[in-house]
């Protein structure tokens, strides 16, 4: 993996850079970023670049013999370790490591729920498991076979919970020229253990122009295309991958015409709505339709916050966002944005759409229409869904 093929995140890749040509290359480092913004790709190009044989300025060489197993990831002093779905107690990463290899070098900005459909994960929970603690100890007990550094590249560490304990002393106190290189999305579930322990590498979601150019690029959408995927995905790589293919056209104009019944309480247009447009849409345009719906009630929200140089929409988009905004406290906005994730995580477990939409239209009605709703804070609403 080299940088110059990740998107975006040109002050991170600098800073990595930096690290190794000042030779303050950490030996415990946590990177940091929420799914699809290309944190797993960029520990890997950093790897790919400290062992890379003929380094060049702002990259590996891309050519060594180093560089070419790292592009397969089989170089033997790259360690890998991930969460999977044990079928049997000693199962170790290692078990699923080809899957793995064809997951990432198809896609490196991969999230766990596209890791899932790689393999038969049946009901199982994902898990990186103390079967897999102990063979990292062993693994990186051994002398490198060939680099100047051994490399543990863990993604998503959240899911080491308590075995994780078995690797403190490890990360605390490793053999020589062994780095461990953390990937993760959410710091509240890891062991602050092993957060004390690591150096943090803090990447941010990627911008919507981007994830729009990457796709005009690589996919040849047109750039209406790109820019409605782009927004729905809201900088997040995997679920823009996930919308190719996906109908998102027309989202804007039944957005508009569903919640224009819901704020007048026009109780027959919405159940037909319900019956006739929303519950037929598929399961996965229904994901779509409900992460475009977030996005636009989160610029709603920054525009209430006076934080308009943030809000980039297309100019009817931003008409009514800016329209909206006059209309509704930002309390009545954050509440829809909470019913629009719970009825997404609800779609995503296929719950019955048209039962699904009409309760989610009757809550938005109860919102919107006669002001019923949680009281919080304002600054409650902008913290979790503007700034």
């Amino acid at each position: 993996m080299l940088f110059k093929e990740i998107v975006g995140q040109e002050h991170v890749k600098q800073h990595l850079l930096n690290t190794v040509r000042e030779n303050r290359v950490s030996h415990a480092q946590l990177f940091l970023g929420p799914e699809g913004s290309g944190s797993l790709a960029l520990a890997v190009a950093y790897a790919q670049y400290i062992n890379c044989e003929n380094r060049q300025t702002n990259d590996s060489c891309g050519a060594c013999t180093s560089c070419r197993k790292y592009n397969k990831l089989i170089h033997p002093d790259l360690h890998l370790s991930y969460p999977f779905f044990a079928k049997h107690k000693e199962d170790t990463a290692a078990t699923y490591v080809e899957e793995w290899r064809r997951a990432f070098l198809g896609n490196p900005y991969l999230g766990l729920s596209h890791w899932r459909d790689q393999l038969d994960a049946e009901n199982k929970q994902a898990n990186i498991n103390i079967a897999e603690a102990h063979h990292i100890i062993k693994k990186l007990s051994l002398k490198a076979f060939e680099a100047t550094y051994k490399v543990l590249i863990m993604w998503l560490p959240e899911y080491l919970d308590a075995q994780g304990n078995a690797l403190l002393k490890l990360i605390e106190e490793p053999p020589a020229n062994t780095l461990f290189l953390l990937v993760a999305e959410n710091p509240d579930r890891i062991l602050n253990t092993i957060i004390s322990r690591t150096q943090l590498v803090k990447i941010n979601r990627l911008d919507n122009e981007q994830v729009s150019r990457y796709l005009m690029d690589t996919q040849q959408l047109t750039e209406h295309q790109a820019n409605e995927i782009a927004f729905i995905s809201n900088g997040n790589l995997q679920q823009a991958i996930n919308l190719l293919g996906e109908d998102t056209r027309g989202h804007f104009d039944l957005m508009v015409r569903w919640l224009r019944h819901c704020v007048m309480d026009a109780g027959s247009a919405l159940i037909k709505i319900c019956e006739e447009e929303l519950s037929k849409l598929g399961r996965e345009n229904q994901k779509s339709f409900l992460l475009y719906a977030i996005n636009m009630m989160r610029q709603v929200v920054l525009l209430k916050a006076d934080a308009s140089p943030l809000v980039h929409l297309p100019s009817a988009e931003l008409d009514f966002a800016r329209k909206f905004s006059q209309h509704y406290p930002v309390q009545q906005i954050g509440e829809a944005i909470r019913l629009f994730e719970e009825a997404h995580y609800h779609i995503e477990r296929n719950a019955n759409p048209k039962i699904l939409f009409l309760d989610l239209s009757l809550q938005l009605v109860l919102i919107y229409k006669y002001q019923t709703f949680r009281q919080q804070a304002d600054s409650t609403y902008i913290d979790n869904y503007g700034m």
